[in-house]
């Protein structure tokens, strides 16, 4: 197996929101290589405009072979990577992520929710969104510092609402009839407090034949941002 880890970050981050599993990884697991991958509407990747398949293929394209890390939207992106490039995903390790919404009538629901949040993004700001973000309940976890604000700062509005109409919730197509098909060896975490996402991680490893799930104590849903010590050594005991 290749040495290689890529990282593929949530919504409203970039590649830089890993630089501190990365730096912990390479303590603990020095004889891994992460690079983290900026996704479609983020980062450096903010002007491409594609699909949750086109973003996997732009993650595998930037990330090569080797173990691939997603965390919530990230997550979503890594799945359909290791369902479209069994070649390239060699392991998988999915952070508070869904394989979709079952219900067509939940799922177009969602669509127009997120049409509504992209208007909303492009109407009000970057700035003014992201702090809005932030306070979702979601990422209650998150301090002044594991939040990345000034990471997430780094995006634009045009780019994060285009990440929502084209790789948000509600434009996947629910892909739980097809994770029996992933063969390579999948950890699955989640956070203690975040209960939605346990939920559905339980349920992922289920799905998933070679697969575990580990619980990172004390977190909600950002867990390598909220206890990147304890992250990180589950993806080092994972990928030893």
């Amino acid at each position: 197996m290749t040495n290689r880890a890529v990282l593929a970050h949530g919504f409203t981050q970039t590649a830089r929101s890993w630089a501190e599993i990365e730096h912990r990884l390479a303590v603990l697991a020095p004889h891994i290589v992460a690079a983290a991958v900026d996704l479609p509407g983020h980062g450096t990747a903010s002007n491409i405009v594609t699909d949750l398949w086109g973003a996997a293929d732009h993650l595998v394209d930037s990330g090569g072979t080797g173990v691939y890390v997603g965390y919530s939207m990230g997550g979503r992106v890594a799945l359909h990577a290791a369902l479209a490039h069994p070649d390239r995903v060699e392991r998988l390790v999915l952070i508070g992520a869904t394989a979709g919404i079952d219900d067509s009538t939940q799922r177009a629901e969602r669509r127009v929710q997120d049409e509504r949040l992209a208007d909303r993004i492009e109407a009000i700001g970057l700035e003014t969104f992201i702090d809005e973000w932030l306070a979702n309940p979601l990422f209650a976890g998150l301090d002044e510092g594991s939040a990345l604000r000034e990471d997430r700062l780094r995006n634009t509005a045009e780019g994060l609402a285009s990440s929502l109409r084209t790789c948000g919730t509600g434009t996947q197509d629910s892909l739980w009839d097809r994770l029996a098909e992933i063969r390579c060896p999948t950890l699955v975490l989640v956070g203690e407090r975040d209960t939605k996402f346990r939920a559905l991680g339980e349920r992922l490893v289920t799905a998933i034949p070679d697969s575990r799930l580990t619980m990172i104590s004390d977190t909600g849903h950002s867990v390598h941002l909220e206890a990147p010590q304890a992250t990180a050594a589950a993806l080092s005991d994972f990928l030893d």
